[in-house]
């Protein structure tokens, strides 16, 4: 009787609150999203006129689950949070914006990531070429943009929703900081994987 009871509380819970959101450590997430746009920078191969501009790793809101939601419509949670990690490549023709997201697909895509969204379209006045990929191991994504008018490559690296610890001040956080690393790593980087390609 007494397991029954346990057993049925918990079910309450899970209906009330949802799926519990995992822990996560803003620092070891702004690490590893700085990684990731470091690897996607260095994917690019692209040549030293073409300089990324540095970005900083932001917290979004993550809401309540369950139906618990439904008493807190629109009311982001204190505790949870979302990360991204914005930069972007000015003045980069369309040619070799082609030729920089052909080279980061084709990296995703060697590390098992998945294609979730095609961001290319056309219309009489304008171009867009994008895509997103997802992390299945974490739910991290990658988000490259590119269109005919700002001639702007743009990235989006996201880090899904995570409880985060209660000391955690994202206002003066030093680690959100994001400077791309030097271009030699980037050429030797896009140099790698090109020798890999080629195998």
């Amino acid at each position: 009787m007494v397991a029954l009871l346990v057993a049925v509380a918990v079910a309450g819970n899970v209906v009330w609150n949802g799926t519990p959101y995992p822990s996560a450590d803003p620092d070891a997430v702004a690490q590893r999203l700085k990684a990731r746009s470091d690897e996607v920078n260095g994917g690019f191969a692209l040549s030293g006129k073409y300089a990324a501009g540095s970005g900083r790793v932001d917290t979004g809101p993550c809401y309540y689950r369950g139906l618990r939601g439904v008493a807190h419509v629109d009311e982001a949670r204190s505790d949870v949070r979302s990360f991204a990690l914005d930069w972007s490549v000015p003045g980069v023709p369309e040619a070799t914006a082609r030729d920089a997201q052909r080279r980061v697909r084709q990296r995703l895509t060697q590390k098992g990531w998945k294609l979730t969204h095609e961001g290319d379209r056309a219309g009489a006045t304008f171009r867009e070429l994008g895509f997103r990929f997802e992390d299945p191991e974490g739910g991290d994504q990658v988000d490259v943009r590119w269109n005919d008018s700002t001639t702007t490559l743009s990235v989006s690296v996201y880090a899904p929703c995570g409880r985060v610890p209660e000391r955690f001040v994202e206002h003066d956080w030093p680690e959100a900081d994001w400077h791309p690393e030097a271009r030699e790593h980037a050429a030797n980087f896009a140099a790698s994987m090109e020798a890999r390609t080629a195998l």
